[in-house]
């Protein structure tokens, strides 16, 4: 018990402490002076996420590929017709888990936006 409630505490002050750090203005002339750009960090951060989960969309498909690819060569041989199954319902899976993620985080992200008034 002790230690949950030092966790609790910890994880309060933590988060208290955080909050008005997140309301700083760091101002577009220290971001230009940088060279990385304008643009606001949760876009930036919007933007990384968007292009790690088109890329691991990608991935999917070509997973999916290769099974159809595996199934086309099977020759007939059933181990590898069930074999490229696998394959094409675990690509299959994986781009159902992506394009949740997706539809998760920008939703996630536009109900941030929306309740700090950005």
């Amino acid at each position: 018990m002790r230690k949950l409630t030092f966790f609790l505490t910890v994880l309060a002050v933590f988060t208290l402490t955080a909050v008005p750090v997140l309301a700083l203005d760091w101002g577009s002339g220290y971001l230009s002076a940088t060279g990385l750009g304008t643009k606001e960090l949760r876009e930036s951060v919007m933007s990384i996420v968007n292009v790690a989960l088109g890329f691991l969309g990608i991935l999917a498909i070509l997973i999916i590929l290769w099974g159809g690819f595996v199934w086309l060569t099977a020759g007939g041989d059933e181990s590898k017709v069930e074999s490229a199954k696998k394959i094409i319902t675990g690509g299959v899976v994986g781009l159902v888990i992506i394009l949740s993620a997706l539809a998760i985080t920008n939703f996630v992200v536009a109900q941030i936006l929306n309740a700090t008034g950005a």
